[in-house]
């Protein structure tokens, strides 16, 4: 196995999540430690982007700050959810919509104002079928989705979606969320689906989507934000589903998985460890089978003998031969 060397930049400001800001006198404080930490968090990726880093792992920080950094960014979250005999490619429009926007207070009212542009629309199209190609590079997707609320847009939207699609020679159908979610009961789904949405609807049903087409909970699985703007572009950021623990802090008591999946997920596709996602998959099902997993799972086991067990079965499976990862366990 080949040596590749790893560097790792923590940002130096601890971010604020949801329940840290709950204690802050009031909603002009709250406002003001959430400009900074999105400013902070803005100028940190900006750096690292610069700096030749390729990817980041990011731990909760309160959405509103985030969703301000993605809204700068040009962000989409991106993932793959499988079943035998199904694929569903899901792209994620995190740069419009209400979760963008700017929030303007008077006495008793807050007014959010938020942009769509064709501009942006065209870059997550166009980002979307190069992640399809990717991923289905000898067949094209069997359907392309848009899920959004493009009624309110007195039908800006659609005349873009159309003219972009016909320019690309490519079919997109763009569907309201409630048609989504019919035909998605209704028929299922095809072979090989890309949906691009609206966080309005993305963020709400990718729980579902998870349980329904790839028998997957939330609190085991991590995702991927690619940034798209020209001064960060390619920087893809690691994240947990699941959000932020913060009543667990310093408890050992939270479910690794997540982040040990986000873990092999950059070393494979970052550092060139070939095989990491499926040893580790394979590790963290193993584990499973012995009932080594922590409460939530129905587990009686701690985060740190979790992650202890699968050091183990990653240096056992390496010893017979079938880890790319037996020398990171054996380090570790």
């Amino acid at each position: 196995m080949n040596s590749v060397g790893v560097r790792i930049e923590r940002s130096p400001r601890r971010y604020h999540s949801y329940v840290s800001l709950r204690d802050e006198a009031d909603a002009e404080r709250i406002r003001g430690l959430t400009h900074e930490d999105a400013e902070h968090y803005e100028e940190f990726c900006r750096t690292q982007a610069q700096l030749g880093t390729r990817v980041i792992f990011r731990t909760a920080i309160n959405a509103q700050s985030l969703y301000l950094v993605r809204q700068r960014l040009h962000a989409v979250k991106v993932d793959l959810i499988a079943d035998e005999g199904t694929s569903l490619l899901l792209v994620r429009d995190q740069t419009q919509g209400f979760y963008s926007g700017e929030n303007t207070h008077t006495p008793g009212a807050v007014q959010r104002t938020m942009t769509f542009s064709k501009e942006t629309t065209e870059t997550i199209i166009r980002f979307a079928l190069r992640r399809a190609r990717r991923q289905w590079p000898d067949e094209s997707a069997d359907r392309i989705v848009m899920a959004y609320k493009f009624h309110l847009l007195d039908g800006a939207l659609g005349e873009w979606v159309a003219e972009i699609a016909g320019r690309l020679g490519v079919d997109i159908g763009l569907f309201q969320p409630d048609t989504v979610n019919r035909n998605l009961i209704e028929q299922g789904l095809p072979g090989r689906t890309l949906v691009i949405a609206g966080n309005e609807w993305a963020d709400i049903m990718h729980v579902v989507l998870l349980d329904r087409f790839g028998f997957e909970r939330q609190e085991n699985r991590c995702t991927e934000n690619v940034y798209l703007h020209p001064d960060v572009e390619g920087l893809v950021e690691y994240q947990t589903v699941h959000g932020s623990a913060d009543d667990l802090a310093g408890r050992d008591r939270v479910n690794p998985v997540a982040t040990i999946r986000a873990a092999s997920a950059i070393a494979e596709e970052h550092v060139g460890c070939q095989g990491a996602v499926a040893a580790v998959d394979g590790a963290l099902a193993a584990l499973l089978d012995r009932g080594v997993s922590t409460p939530d799972l129905g587990g009686r086991h701690s985060t740190t003998e979790v992650v202890d067990a699968l050091l183990e079965e990653l240096g056992a499976r390496g010893a017979a031969g079938s880890s790319p990862l037996a020398a990171v366990a054996a380090e570790e």
